[in-house]
């Protein structure tokens, strides 16, 4: 009915119904029908190998730039030493958020 009714890539596209409606009628199909089949197949390039001399001075610059500090967000981190560690806290004799009536809200 020149429209497009459905569009697939990757499997097969659904009529336009005539079929299922003529089914419903019982209606004999004379004619091959309203809807067109069409496919097509687009082909793609297989030399798609490129080399790092086939990158200008400023793309090799950029992706050696790039590649190097992508790496450094995964270096482990070292573990950080605690120097208070080994110590007990001192004791407390008074509470002195109390005595002094401070809170932090």
């Amino acid at each position: 009915m020149g429209r497009v009714m459905d569009i697939s890539f990757f499997a097969k596209a659904d009529g336009c119904g005539m079929e299922t409606a003529l089914a419903i009628l019982e209606k004999d199909i004379e004619k091959p029908g309203c809807c067109d089949d069409e496919s097509f197949v687009l082909t793609g390039q297989d030399d798609l190998k490129l080399t790092w001399s086939d990158l200008e001075l400023e793309q090799q610059v950029f992706f050696s730039a790039f590649f190097m500090s992508y790496l450094d967000l995964f270096v482990p981190l070292e573990e950080q030493t605690i120097p208070h560690k080994e110590y007990p806290p001192p004791v407390l004799v008074r509470d002195i958020h109390l005595l002094d009536q401070v809170f932090l809200i």
